[in-house]
C-alpha cells in the first residue's frame, strides 16, 4: 500500500512481548514493569492483523520484542505467518541468548533471517551493557543459526563513553563468524535519550581509514542480504565481511521508509518519533474487523513524512522502546 507521499509500505515489525531476559540500559533497565499477559495480543490476533496487512501489500514481517524467544510458541507463530498468502519473508530480531536451542526449529518453521543484537565483542563489557553474563550464549546462538542455514546479521548500537571503541573488535568478530554487521545510531527514544550516539559518518571514516587498502562501497546490498531495511554498506574484501550503517540521526532515510510497527499491545505505529498511530486491539477483540482494517489503512496512509530526532522538543512519543517494539 502507498502512503500519502507515495512510499510503498510493505514491511511490518511485530513485537510479540515486552519481556526480555536481558537488562540493556538504553532499552529495558532493571525495575521496569511488565504489561499483564492478557493485555498482549494473542498469536491468533497477531496472525489476523498480519493477514489484513498482507491484503494491503505487507509482504515482509519481522518478529521482535522485548526478546521474542522468551514467549512460548514463538516458533509456531513464525510457521503460521509464513503460511499467510502474500507474505514473502518472515525474519526475527533477537538478543541471541536463547537462539541456540531454537535455531533448528526456526529453520524448519521457515524463518528467512535473523538479526542478532550485540554491542560489544568483550564478555565483561557486554555484561555491563546488558546486565547479564550472556556473551558466550550469544556466540553459541550465532553459530547455531548459521549451522541451521538461517542467514544472520549482527546489529550493534554504539554510544559515546560506553562502547564506541568496540567497532573494530565487532567487525573482526563478524568476519570470524562470517556474518554482515550493521552499526545502528542510538535513537532518542525512551531510555535512549540518556545516551550520546556515535555519528556513523565519523565511524565510517575510521573504518575506511583503517582498511583503506581493502575497502569498497557496496550499493544496494540490503536486498541481497535478505533484508528490506535502510542500511548502506561497505565491503572489506580483506576480511570477507560487509559492514552496514543505519544512520537515523546523521543520515536521515525517511524518504525511503517502508515500514510500520505493531506493538505487543496491538498499537500500530507508523513512525518512532511520534505518539500517533492506531489501536487495533480494541476493535479486533470487539469483533469489528472492518474497523481494524480501516484503522490499519488510515495509519499507513497518514504515515508522517519524516522523524524529528534532530528537534527533540517536537517529539510526541513518550513510551520506552520496549513498549513500542525493537
Amino acid at each position: 500500500m502507498r502512503d500519502q507521499l507515495g512510499r510503498n509500505i510493505h514491511y511490518m515489525r511485530i513485537s510479540i512481548t515486552d519481556r526480555c531476559n536481558l537488562r540493556c540500559k538504553y532499552c529495558m533497565p532493571e525495575g521496569i514493569e511488565h504489561v499483564p499477559m492478557e493485555e498482549l495480543l494473542t498469536y491468533e490476533e497477531i496472525e489476523e492483523i498480519a493477514r489484513m496487512g498482507a491484503g494491503l501489500g505487507i509482504d515482509t514481517l519481522r518478529i521482535t520484542g522485548g526478546e521474542p524467544l522468551v514467549r512460548l510458541g514463538a516458533v509456531q507463530l513464525v510457521a503460521k505467518l509464513k503460511q499467510i498468502p502474500g507474505v514473502k519473508r518472515v525474519c526475527m530480531t533477537t538478543n541471541g541468548v536463547a537462539l541456540a536451542g531454537a535455531a533448528n526449529e526456526l529453520k524448519d518453521a521457515g524463518l528467512d533471517g535473523v538479526n542478532i543484537s550485540l554491542d560489544a565483542a568483550d564478555r565483561r563489557l557486554a555484561e555491563e551493557i546488558c546486565g547479564r553474563d550472556c556473551y558466550g550464549q550469544v556466540l553459541e546462538g550465532i553459530d547455531a543459526a548459521k549451522a541451521a542455514g538461517i542467514p544472520v546479521k549482527l546489529n550493534s548500537v554504539l554510544a559515546e563513553g560506553r562502547n564506541e571503541e568496540q567497532w573494530e573488535a565487532l567487525i573482526l568478530l563478524a568476519a570470524q563468524k562470517g556474518t554482515p554487521i550493521r552499526f545502528i545510531e542510538m535513537m532518542p527514544v525512551g531510555y535512549g535519550k540518556g545516551f550520546l550516539p556515535v555519528d556513523n559518518r565519523s565511524l565510517k571514516e575510521k573504518i575506511v581509514k583503517k582498511y583503506l587498502d581493502s575497502y569498497e562501497e557496496a550499493e544496494n546490498m540490503e536486498s541481497s542480504l535478505y533484508g528490506a531495511g535502510p542500511a548502506s554498506y561497505i565491503r572489506l574484501p580483506g576480511l570477507s565481511v560487509s559492514v552496514g550503517f543505519i544512520s537515523a540521526i546523521h543520515g536521515k532515510f525517511c524518504h525511503e521508509c517502508n515500514r510500520v510497527r505493531l506493538s505487543s499491545q496491538g498499537f500500530l505505529k507508523s513512525c518512532l518519533c511520534y505518539g500517533m498511530g492506531a489501536d487495533l486491539k480494541t476493535p479486533l477483540r470487539e469483533g469489528r474487523k472492518e474497523e481494524v482494517l480501516s484503522r490499519l489503512k488510515r495509519a499507513i496512509y497518514e504515515k508522517p513524512g519524516e522523524h524529528c530526532f534532530e528537534a527533540l522538543e517536537q517529539m510526541t512519543e513518550e513510551k520506552e522502546m520496549v513498549r513500542i517494539g525493537g
